[in-house]
């Protein structure tokens, strides 16, 4: 593989290393809202923001921990026949495969893209009693998808690299 691929997958890799080790700790932020929550409602009065800040985290926790979660193969596979399979021939399906992940995360980027777009242009808020403005979250989950799909294009060089016979790292 040419020098600025490999270059280009090291990087990639190394963000979302670091943002994939941030995003594991955003669980503990959910459980501290959630815990607000619960203290609140049984001795206080209860708050109008705590279950929605918590859903927001939850997007960030899953979509900032896309590529992380890519990177340390520890998304979920269907081991019917790969298992079985030599390292190349199973790099070689996930360098097609892969392809159709791409188009979806792209497609993915494009609608949330123009739904940022949207939010940020009129100001648009929740639906809830809260009423928090949207684009904050929507500006986090267009930065997940997009690092997921350098994840998704780093994993591509290396399972063609792989396929090829000559890994790449």
């Amino acid at each position: 593989m040419p020098g600025f691929i490999k270059t280009y997958v090291k990087y990639v890799d190394a963000v979302n290393h670091k943002i994939g080790l941030f995003a594991m700790y955003l669980i503990f932020v959910i459980l501290g809202i959630l815990f607000y929550s619960t203290i609140a409602k049984n001795f206080f009065e209860p708050s109008l923001w705590t279950l929605e800040m918590a859903q927001f985290v939850m997007v960030a926790y899953y979509l900032l921990g896309g590529g992380y979660s890519m990177q340390t193969h520890s998304h979920v596979r269907v081991d019917l026949l790969y298992d079985h399979w030599s390292d190349r021939t199973k790099a070689a399906v996930d360098a097609v495969t892969i392809l159709f992940l791409l188009f979806y995360l792209a497609l993915l980027l494009y609608g949330g893209l123009s739904s940022t777009s949207y939010a940020l242009k009129y100001g648009e808020e929740s639906y809830s009693s809260w009423a928090p403005y949207m684009a904050p979250i929507k500006i986090v989950m267009c930065i997940g998808i997009a690092l997921m799909i350098l994840q998704t294009l780093a994993t591509f060089f290396k399972d063609l690299a792989k396929a090829r016979g000559v890994p790449i790292s």
